[in-house]
């Protein structure tokens, strides 16, 4: 996730601010070799990184073909150093095999980092007309990619009440799932969803007055669930876990930045796996084999500080944490 500076309207530019800027470098540890920036946004982290260390080369991914765009032109000085994939960020792997070039070949020898910036970034909450913010009317979109995909307006004018109760109840944590999905299965009768004013007008008339005079915005936790059913976040952040810790070189590291608690409850069981000893319980002793081929270089969730927060208020629900490989997947010569 990224902020940008009042004095700018160019999310692009140098006003850009990435979340965590510091840490994220300091977890990365980054000497020389190929990192793969998985959230590439506007991309900040990727020009931080490629400034200060002149040995490393990045692949940045994205899904969204304006990011890609945008962080092409504000990061092209860097010449064959970057590279860019579009793609959601679990297809990075296949790109990697996939595509010709000097920085995939490096890559496919092991990666040296990789960074994932997760949920929707502020370049996209920004631009008011991909309907990822609740506070202003426009076309309920919610793709990161919108070439291609079912909308939010597709959503809620199709699915089953069942269906609609579901990804509300899981993805957005919302006490009145059951009841909003009745509301908009009877609205929707009347007449198709297709801005996100008509759903945060059904929003404020479905959740009790008592809710949402303590709970925050009444939008905020059926706009979430959406925009995770819309780009499969959830599902994309499962694949990538194996698919990028398979890809470290020793000494590699993987930094996972996440702004709700499913993302982070999925990161956390992952690497406390990738981590975990495959030896029996009870035995005095490793088994050949069995250590585990990672270690944690983050004590549980690290959070922004005072001072980031007050910097950049959309890192208060950071949640960090990092994994290196400490070990190959094979002895040598097996």
């Amino acid at each position: 996730m990224t902020t940008q500076h009042p004095e700018t309207n160019d999310v692009y530019s140098s006003g850009h601010v990435p979340v965590l800027l510091h840490r994220v470098t300091e977890l990365l540890d980054p000497a020389e070799g190929v990192i793969v920036d998985g959230t590439l946004g506007a991309g900040g982290h990727s020009e931080y990184l490629l400034e200060n260390f002149p040995n490393i080369a990045i692949i940045g991914v994205d899904r969204d073909p304006q990011a890609l765009a945008g962080a092409s032109r504000r990061l092209a000085r860097f010449g064959d150093r970057f590279v860019t994939v579009h793609s959601r960020f679990d297809g990075v792997g296949d790109a990697i095999d996939e595509t010709p070039g000097p920085v995939f070949e490096r890559a496919r020898r092991g990666l040296a980092g990789a960074l994932f910036d997760l949920g929707v970034s502020s370049m996209q909450l920004d631009e008011t007309d991909r309907g990822f913010a609740y506070r202003v009317d426009a076309p309920l979109d919610m793709r990161m990619d919108p070439t291609s995909g079912l909308t939010a307006a597709d959503i809620l004018n199709t699915y089953e009440h069942g269906q609609l109760a579901r990804i509300l109840k899981d993805y957005g944590d919302e006490r009145f799932a059951g009841k909003i999905a009745s509301a908009v299965l009877r609205e929707r009768e009347k007449e198709p969803f297709t801005t996100s004013a008509r759903l945060v007008e059904l929003l404020y008339a479905t959740i009790p007055a008592a809710t949402r005079r303590t709970g925050g915005h009444p939008a905020k936790r059926t706009f979430q669930a959406l925009r995770v059913e819309v780009n499969h976040e959830l599902d994309a952040l499962k694949n990538v876990i194996p698919v990028i810790t398979r890809r470290l070189a020793v000494g590699g590291r993987a930094v996972f930045m996440s702004y709700q608690s499913l993302e982070d409850k999925i990161v956390k069981r992952q690497l406390a796996e990738l981590t975990k000893s495959k030896t029996p319980a009870g035995l005095p002793m490793e088994l050949p084999g069995t250590a585990p081929k990672f270690r944690l270089i983050t004590r549980g969730a690290e959070q922004a500080t005072e001072s980031e927060i007050e910097d950049n208020p959309r890192a208060a629900p950071v949640r960090v944490r990092a994994i290196e490989r400490i070990a190959p997947d094979s002895n040598p010569g097996e």
